[in-house]
């Protein structure tokens, strides 16, 4: 990879950190790592409409470069039904 190259890179890859933790999304757990040619999203949000909106943001930030999702939702809703205890 050529300097500027990096350097674009890497200020892309700052945007999207920062876009993160200042946009409606908010979210300062998600890590964004390069990963030899592409980008690993991971950490753990608290619903599945989060993590498509941090992924929507992540594919306007890195376009062209393919992105890796490893993100988790920790949904807090409550059970549909009741657990079963034997």
């Amino acid at each position: 990879m050529s300097e500027p190259v990096t350097h674009e890179l890497e200020y892309r890859l700052a945007r999207l950190r920062d876009r993160l933790a200042a946009d409606d999304v908010a979210e300062l757990g998600v890590r964004v790592e390069l990963r030899g040619d592409a980008v690993l999203l991971s950490g753990t949000v608290p619903t599945a409409a989060r993590r498509d909106e941090i992924l929507r943001l992540a594919r306007i930030e890195l376009a062209g470069l393919t992105v890796f999702d490893d993100l988790a939702s920790a949904s807090t809703d409550a059970p549909e039904r009741m657990e079963e205890l034997s």
